[in-house]
């Protein structure tokens, strides 16, 4: 995304030892380490122009508040983690869900010896990769120019560092402060430095601030503040401006180890000081550690894979990792054990859950489905942030960090409060955000960003659909993302017992078809005068689309395939129509943008037509082929992409991650199914990637899934059982897996043309719902 509306590395620790295709299966029934799976490097190796994932080494407890992350670029940069690079300038706590977001509330530590270097270019240290180890919950690097050696090992909201100096007199750590405002304050006497940074690129109100807290184990012969324009203030304890630091120094013996515990509250120091009391308190740097590993254990391992290659598993954990790390809470714990919560809204400390650092036009489409199936208490205390946002601000949010950011477009937090309401989330006020919803349906005033709400609304109600020519860019796209949050919001409606809202909504779900344009066959932008836009060219990138073009739109119809069918004359043609995508040359026009985006080169160098995996509007299309009787292509493809795009190393993504999103992609994938229609119970099957796959549920119950002969040759299923019985059907039921059971796939080397293949076996349509028949007339 770029958020523009115009196998074994050298020198990674990380890496397990085994080579055989049993590679999850450790030896003499000792435990897996699950953990020793992930690659937390996986997608670094990225750029303005072309991400192979754009992501950073994110060193974090799943769904933590603060990450921490080596920072080779300059502060401020979106890349603060580039695997090319040679130079390290410090080790930053960082709150960045995407580049194009970048990043807020950051701060920084730094050790060096010798001559005092604390501007950010001169302090840089070389590095190695070999000599640098990236887990989940631990990092280790060698800093050559000063000869220290760099630990640190999170919790949710600190983290400790263990600095190993060389034999020196002159032995420093520095806390940069960042831009944009901060303060620090040198505590000598309680071997502490406190202050605040303010940086961020929006989202935030005035009184905005992180507050933090470090407390060293040894005391400082040495201490300095700097000012605004880098000015070195020796013998000072403190420091305010636009961007200050502090500096502390020792003497140090060969192999000595200096230990800092660090955390901050957006609340209030003393919030600070009681996060690092509660998370670290008088724990060692090892037991740190250990805890930390031991959590992301417990969570990696709810889904157990086996059989395969070896590289295959790395790819699943190291996706798995993504997956768990967004949203990020920012709600804290406060003296009386309460949770609260700086709103980044109202700039106000109020009661209960908030989660932010999200785009839900990325995370609606997997992300929240997967936590609807693995993590539904985690995801009722996500919908009760979602209240809390709401109450706070007057709106749902739409791309979050920290507050509401004007980034992207559609009403992409109705699917996925329809869905988690639909699966049975409890614990949160489903009429307040039913209203909610309605809200964004109804209103255009008083929207806080663009991306809030339903930007070209009243189009949108009075014509059905936001015209091309009145100023409302990428107007296309929205319409069809706002029929698909229709037709969610009318599932609930109707599960809620309000049968007009549920009418209403059904039919408007059915606005899709007001762009579909026959004579080209794809959908087009319309004019308010209700004429297609002219000219037209399907492969135009942006313009009345996001970040995509007509032909990765169109399947925007997640809720009503069948329809979409039956427009391309159907379903002999809707396949050929996604053959064609896939078959064509990698052509594009990229004149709406005026230069190349890294999506479309990224569509344009992997050798697959005009399929962008890279980039998340299309990445359901795969699975559509089970709608149109052609199940084996969906099998097919689905392990190309997984073998073709996919890989556990720094260039291991074919676009923008996007908050766990492409990863979310690749682990449904994997384990053989996919959402294509969050709102609907099914999830439409694809190719199993392993031999075996377990899945611990949250209720206790355990659903296997087992396809033996599985290989990278046998991609084809043959037959399919669930429990024991035949299942001839291409999707597989939400509530079938919550039940726990087994489903068995009989995989093979070529295509069985015969298997679920009739219309019993398609997967959900609006169009074919016999229900419904009454709500559409």
């Amino acid at each position: 995304m770029i958020y523009i509306s115009l196998f074994c590395m050298a020198g990674l620790a990380l890496m397990p030892a085994c080579t055989t295709s049993e590679a999850a299966e450790s030896p003499a029934n000792e435990p897996v380490d699950y953990v020793s799976y992930v690659n937390p490097l996986m997608g670094t190796d990225s750029e303005f122009s072309l991400s192979n994932g754009n992501t950073y080494p994110a060193i974090a407890m799943p769904w933590g508040m603060n990450f921490w992350t080596p920072m080779t670029n300059k502060m401020g940069d979106g890349w603060t983690y580039q695997y090319d690079a040679y130079k390290i300038r410090g080790f930053k706590q960082t709150h960045q869900p995407s580049p194009w977001i970048n990043d807020y509330a950051s701060f920084s530590l730094m050790p060096v010896t010798g001559t005092l270097k604390f501007q950010e270019e001169e302090r840089a240290s070389w590095f190695s990769h070999k000599a640098e180890v990236v887990q989940p919950h631990y990092y280790k690097v060698y800093l050559a120019d000063y000869d220290v050696v760099t630990e640190m090992a999170p919790t949710e909201r600190a983290v400790q560092f263990r600095f190993t100096f060389p034999e020196t007199d002159s032995a420093y750590i520095l806390l940069d402060g960042f831009f944009r405002g901060s303060m620090v304050k040198i505590l000598p006497e309680e071997r502490k430095i406190i202050g605040y940074c303010r940086n961020n690129h929006g989202g935030v109100p005035d009184n905005f601030h992180n507050y933090f807290v470090a407390e060293f184990d040894k005391d400082f012969s040495v201490h300095h503040t700097w000012g605004d324009g880098w000015q070195l203030m020796p013998n000072t304890l403190d420091s305010e401006g636009d961007h200050v630091g502090a500096i502390v120094g020792f003497a140090t013996e060969r192999g000595e180890q200096v230990n800092v515990k660090v955390a901050s509250s957006f609340i209030s120091p003393e919030q600070a000081q009681r996060n690092l009391d509660q998370e670290v308190g008088k724990a060692t740097f090892e037991a740190t550690k250990q805890a930390g590993h031991d959590r992301w254990q417990d969570e990696l391992s709810r889904i157990k894979v086996s059989g395969g290659k070896e590289a295959d598993i790395q790819t699943f954990y190291s996706c798995l990792y993504r997956l768990l790390l967004f949203p990020r809470p920012l709600h804290e714990i406060d003296e009386n054990g309460q949770i609260i919560h700086y709103s980044p809204y109202n700039g106000e400390v109020r009661p209960g859950y908030l989660y932010t650092d999200n785009g839900f036009w990325d995370t609606f489409r997997a992300v929240f489905p997967f936590f609807n199936l693995m993590y539904p208490e985690l995801n009722s205390r996500i919908m009760q942030g979602l209240e809390n946002t709401y109450v706070e601000s007057g709106w749902l949010p739409e791309w979050a960090s920290p507050g509401h950011r004007d980034c992207m477009i559609g009403s992409n937090s109705t699917p996925i409060i329809a869905d988690a309401y639909l699966k049975g989330v409890e614990g949160y006020d489903a009429e307040l955000l039913l209203n909610a919803m309605l809200k964004n349906a109804n209103e255009a005033e008083g929207r806080p960003v663009q991306s809030v709400g339903r930007a070209g609304v009243d189009y949108y109600n009075k014509l059905g659909y936001v015209p091309y020519d009145v100023g409302i860019n990428e107007n296309a796209a929205r319409t069809l993302e706002y029929a698909y949050a229709d037709f969610t919001l009318a599932e609930m409606a109707r599960a809620m017992g309000k049968e007009d809202v549920a009418q209403r909504f059904y039919q408007q779900s059915q606005r899709y078809r007001n762009l579909f344009d026959p004579e080209t066959g794809w959908m087009r932008g319309k004019l308010e005068n209700g004429a297609f836009q002219s000219p037209f060219n399907p492969l135009k990138w942006g313009d009345a689309f996001t970040e995509g073009n007509s032909l990765h739109y169109t399947w925007s119809v997640f809720h009503d395939i069948a329809g979409l069918m039956e427009l391309m004359g159907g379903e002999e043609a809707f396949a050929a129509r996604l053959d064609e995508v896939f078959t064509m040359p990698p052509k594009f026009d990229d004149s709406y943008y005026g230069f190349t985006i890294h999506e479309i080169r990224e569509m344009q160098i992997v050798n697959m037509g005009n399929y962008a995996h890279g980039n998340q509007p299309i990445q359901h299309m795969i699975y559509l082929y089970n709608y149109a009787g052609q199940p084996w292509k969906a099998q097919a493809w689905s392990r190309e992409v997984m073998e073709k795009l996919y890989q556990p190393a720094p260039d291991g993504y074919c676009g923008d991650e996007d908050n766990g999103q492409t990863s979310a992609w690749f682990v449904f994938s994997a384990m053989g199914f996919y959402p294509v229609c969050p709102g609907t119970p099914q999830y439409v099957l694809g190719s199993p990637l392993f031999d075996s796959v377990e899945l611990q549920l949250e209720n206790g119950n355990t659903f296997q899934i087992h396809a033996p002969g599985n290989s990278p040759e046998n991609i084809y299923i043959q037959q399919a059982s669930l429990n024991g019985k035949p299942h001839p059907y291409t999707w597989l039921d939400y509530d079938a897996v919550q039940a726990g059971g087994e489903l068995q796939f009989q995989m093979g080397a070529a295509p069985n043309r015969e298997w679920a293949t009739d219309a019993a076996a398609r997967p959900y349509s609006l169009s074919t719902d016999p229900k419904l028949e009454n709500y559409l007339k």
